[in-house]
């Protein structure tokens, strides 16, 4: 079978010791991503230019990556240029929405955030992003309207409602954040919990990360009490629920946002209308709780 060009780049790096074949690697919703076996071993590659139209910028993604490594949350970064990163290969299961939802998987997630959150800041180097949902968010309504999208008699009510959750988050600590908790960036080796996938990271209040881990896998309301509990170390007054209920919301509005600029732009092969339909249920749903 011939290969693509994505391949051909990844089979042509002077890094390999010896010819190679990229075998695909599913499960890509932003770049094409391949496994690799030379004389050194195993590896997974990344393949992908800055996407700026998504806060994608890849020298961004690179600095994370080498500082979850250094937290010993991440793999191995072994080889970067431009467009591709090379990691260390992970023999272990990636995660479904359900297996999060377990309790036993919850105990080992949360201990990830946290150290995302308070060690990864002190392993980066040069230049970061900060990932502020709203923005992303107004960016995205901009970027949908200049496209065109079938969704466009939609935005004035939906950014009416970000500027609401916007208002209701108030004031935010500041943290660095994974800002994608998709089920599939958690991968179990049977020893440990690994988090992968730094595309988004940047500097953003925690709680997107909760919000986002809770609305990505559905989490029960008991196990979100939990999780807030857990990590601020004290039970969740009204105050923290009303905070954490508008980011739930935005989390939701940006992953549907998201999906609607990807029908639009993104080349690769997937169901994006499905996922924006799925979001947006999901993003109506959790609104409708927020705000009774």
């Amino acid at each position: 079978m011939p290969l693509n060009d994505a391949q051909k780049k990844v089979a042509a790096l002077s890094f390999w010791r010896g010819p190679v074949m990229p075998e695909p690697l599913s499960g890509g919703i932003t770049n094409e991503n391949f496994t690799v076996v030379d004389g050194a071993g195993k590896f997974v590659v990344r393949v992908g230019g800055d996407i700026p139209r998504h806060q994608i910028m890849r020298f961004n993604e690179r600095a994370a990556s080498h500082a979850a490594h250094a937290a010993g949350l991440s793999p191995e970064v072994v080889h970067s240029e431009d467009g591709i990163l090379v990691l260390r290969f992970i023999e272990g299961k990636t995660l479904s929405e359900a297996d999060v939802r377990e309790d036993a998987a919850l105990e080992k997630i949360l201990p990830l955030i946290q150290r995302c959150h308070a060690e990864i800041p002190k392993h980066l180097r040069g230049p970061v992003l900060m990932f502020w949902v709203f923005h992303v968010l107004r960016d995205y309504a901009h970027t949908l309207r200049e496209g065109g999208s079938r969704h466009g008699p939609r935005l004035a009510g939906l950014m009416d409602t970000a500027r609401e959750l916007e208002a209701a988050v108030g004031p935010v600590e500041v943290v660095l954040g994974h800002n994608d908790l998709l089920a599939a960036n958690f991968m179990d080796d049977g020893q440990r919990m690994w988090l992968i996938d730094w595309d988004y990271a940047g500097f953003n209040s925690p709680l997107f990360d909760l919000a986002n881990l809770a609305t990505n896998n559905e989490l029960a309301p008991a196990q979100e009490e939990w999780l807030l509990a857990t990590y601020f170390g004290r039970a969740p007054d009204a105050g923290l629920w009303r905070r954490y209920g508008a980011m739930k919301g935005a989390s939701l509005l940006r992953e549907t946002l998201w999906s609607m600029v990807s029908e639009i732009h993104s080349t690769l092969d997937f169901d994006y209308a499905g996922y924006t339909a799925t979001n947006l249920e999901r993003f109506e749903r959790t609104l409708a709780a927020v705000r009774n």
